[in-house]
């Protein structure tokens, strides 16, 4: 007997198709997987086997060889446990249910359980673009597919709820589409609540309406930060498409969460200068994405940023200008998209003290050369707006304060 069932495998950010074969002959029970498989593809055998004997499903004595094609391609992961796991209750010939338009993935616990797998919301995407009407998975994941517009999603707590379901086609109801909550709190800090600094405010306005990459030069204290991380709130709000692709990068990441499993705010990702330039960009031996494409559609922060190594920065001037990054291995490429808003702030010498109006600076003039030439010219390129923050005086802050106020009671 041969049955072919649809799956989708996954590397990186970019899914494939991937059918599962299956020929089964009588004879003593053999279980064999073929098809480029790695180490965690292959331990699926022991996976399905306790599965299926903790759940009481009794199979006849077969021979069976599965095929995950194509088999030019490299399949990794526990993804494809479910689909294994589908295509032999098929050889039992008590499936009920045409499959041909259904797919499946998921990983199958030792227990009978499905846990959920990384990547759901891209594997999503691509069955349906192949014509899948059908999408079977871990009930963990059935959130974020269910937005993917003409597909069925059935999210599978249980293999006996998917046992039953293929012979009667009555046990798992359709997922419902994932609607985000209107009445949650934006969580971020609000450009509003800034006092002063209106200069800055100004060129940050116009940096966000334009999404342009923007410095900040200041001494310690001056707001930089503060002023960084409340750029969001002015952003205009995200496309669904946009949702969809940040969901995407967060999804195979596996930094997505549970109780949202749809990205509706624009991220707003700092880093720290001890970042690597593979957790900046994204790397591993199967890539996984870095902190720009989780900054994607959003804004990414890097202060203090002579401090970062200089090799590391040299590693933003391709995605800044591409807005995607190819990160290479021997097994194969993977593309991330990156469409950030970089935002970036620096001190003005090492003490920080340069040009501020009360304190002194100890730097000599060939530190502070050195300190600012740490950035290279190509880098600064691709910064288009580049502004000095000055401290706000204490005296003018509360001159400021008391106008306001005073200002505001006349209008009542």
């Amino acid at each position: 007997m041969f049955i072919q069932i649809n799956s989708v495998g996954l590397f990186g950010m970019n899914a494939f198709p991937v059918v599962t074969e299956i020929n089964a002959q009588k004879g003593m029970s053999e279980f064999y997987i073929v098809g480029l498989a790695d180490a965690s593809v292959q331990e699926s055998k022991q996976r399905i086997l306790s599965a299926l004997s903790n759940t009481q499903i009794k199979l006849a004595n077969k021979s069976l060889i599965i095929s995950l094609t194509p088999a030019s391609i490299k399949k990794a992961g526990s993804s494809y446990d479910l689909a294994i796991l589908t295509a032999i209750l098929a050889t039992q010939e008590e499936i009920a249910i045409d499959l041909s338009k259904s797919a499946f993935f998921g990983e199958v616990s030792l227990g009978g359980g499905v846990n959920p797998v990384l990547g759901a919301l891209p594997m999503a995407i691509e069955a349906h673009k192949n014509g899948i009407e059908h999408l079977f998975l871990p009930y963990e994941n059935a959130d974020e597919a269910s937005v993917v517009k003409g597909l069925k999603v059935y999210g599978v707590k249980h293999i006996a709820d998917l046992y039953w379901h293929l012979k009667d086609g009555q046990t798992l109801p359709v997922h419902q589409t994932y609607q985000p909550n209107p009445n949650l709190e934006r969580d971020f800090a609000d450009f509003a609540d800034v006092k002063g600094q209106e200069n800055v405010k100004q060129a940050l306005t116009i940096a966000a309406a334009g999404f342009h990459n923007v410095i900040m030069l200041g001494p310690p204290g001056t707001g930089k930060s503060m002023l960084a991380k409340r750029l969001p709130s002015i952003l205009p709000a995200m496309t669904f498409e946009e949702s969809i692709e940040t969901t995407g990068v967060y999804s195979v990441a596996g930094t997505l969460d549970k109780n949202a499993p749809l990205i509706t705010e624009r991220p707003f990702r700092p880093v720290s200068h001890t970042a690597s330039s593979s957790g900046l960009c994204g790397g591993g031996s199967v890539p996984k994405p870095g902190e720009i494409s989780l900054a994607h559609n959003g804004v990414l922060f890097l202060d203090e940023l002579p401090e970062f190594d200089r090799r590391t920065l040299e590693t933003l001037r391709q995605p800044v200008e591409n807005r995607e990054i190819v990160i290479s291995r021997a097994s194969g490429s993977a593309t991330y998209p990156c469409n950030f808003m970089l935002v970036a702030a620096m001190n003005p010498c090492p003490c920080g003290n340069f040009g501020h109006p009360a304190k002194k600076c100890t730097c000599s003039p060939l530190a502070v050369s050195k300190y600012l030439g740490k950035i290279s010219q190509p880098v600064l390129d691709r910064i288009d707006i580049q502004i000095e923050v000055n401290p706000v005086l204490i005296r003018k802050f509360q001159a400021m304060v008391i106008h306001q106020s005073q200002r505001a009671k006349l209008q009542l």
